[in-house]
């Protein structure tokens, strides 16, 4: 599965709509419990970050952290088993109220531009690329790239200028981190907090799952030159967005678990063994079925090689959104 000659013209394609139905079981499609039919064996030939997931989007060479983010093996488990946990809760709440679960969802985004003084050296990015950046989600996860449609689409409420040298750079794990986000963050569960500026460690972005209980930490960090139009080369078409955004919403890594278990506990994306970076067309890296998903938007690809989420990554979202997000 290489990228497509045609990917420039389909990210600039027009927005499609869809309807996904919710499948309240862990047996849905893109949802693997952890000892099931979908499990692949252990892969010898394969060495890799088999217990390791970190939440960040890590340019080549970079190097995230080790922080309280990244999940093992075991805590993948515990996730999913979460994740189960949630749905029969909601599926009996629903049941006594007569309610109904959500197939289509409109996320409001809430964007938080920190800056260290009122250059664009500074941090401070035009409000242009922020709209640039939401029409970019909203065609991705549409699958208007080329993708599979997801049930998500993204409305941008406010764009908000902070001014904080204290907060500039955002450190991942930081005491400042937090502080930023207990100030400003907005909403309830389902509003989008994304704030951008300039990144420790030479991450491009990371976020949080989601949890039952909302937490302030909820949301999305991002590389404020990532956005479209923006100078981090290779890196600034919006996907670094994307890929976060995926995470906030359920999604793993495509190369958790490396080459063995449920891996992305999705069952259409092939086993990885290690992140891919740059566009390495054909690379295959697990004895199992299927070229490495190099153009999935949870790669970390460039973003000229990223088009696509696939439909189990699409069940997946929207059956945790009606888990931890839904009102």
């Amino acid at each position: 599965m290489g990228l497509r000659p045609n990917l420039l013209t389909r990210r600039t394609a027009g927005v499609a709509s869809t309807t996904l139905a919710l499948l309240l079981s862990t047996a849905a499609v893109g949802v693997v419990p952890a000892a099931s039919a979908f499990s692949a064996a252990p892969d010898a030939s394969c060495v890799g970050p088999a217990d390791v997931h970190s939440d960040a989007r890590v340019k080549k060479g970079g190097s995230a952290k080790l922080d309280p983010n990244e999940l093992t093996a075991k805590q993948v488990r515990e996730r999913d088993a979460d994740l189960a946990a949630a749905l029969r809760e909601r599926a009996n709440f629903r049941a006594g109220a007569g309610a109904t679960t959500l197939a289509t969802v409109t996320i409001p985004v809430v964007v938080h531009v920190i800056q260290r003084d009122s250059t664009r050296a500074g941090g401070n990015i035009p409000d242009s690329m922020v709209t640039q950046q939401i029409d970019v989600l909203n065609k991705a996860y549409a699958g208007a790239t080329g993708g599979a449609p997801t049930a998500f689409s993204f409305q941008l409420t406010k764009v908000h200028h902070v001014t904080n040298a204290a907060w500039y750079p955002i450190v991942q794990g930081s005491s400042a981190e937090r502080s930023m986000k207990t100030s400003l963050r907005e909403g309830g569960k389902n509003t989008l907090n994304i704030y951008l500026g300039e990144l420790s460690d030479n991450l491009l972005g990371w976020a949080t799952f989601p949890q039952r209980k909302l937490n302030s930490m909820d949301g999305v960090v991002a590389l404020n030159e990532s956005l479209p139009g923006g100078t981090a080369t290779n890196y600034n078409q919006g996907d670094t967005g994307t890929h976060e955004i995926g995470h906030w919403l359920n999604l793993y890594h495509t190369f958790q678990g490396g080459c063995s278990g449920s891996g992305d506990s999705v069952s259409d994306t092939p086993a990885e063994a290690s992140p891919a970076y740059e566009c390495p067309t054909g690379r295959d890296t697990c004895t199992t079925a299927g070229l490495d998903p190099i153009t999935n938007f949870m790669d970390y690809t460039y973003d000229s090689c990223m088009y696509q989420f696939t439909p189990g990554q699409a069940s997946r979202m929207l059956t945790a959104w009606n888990a931890y997000r839904a009102a």
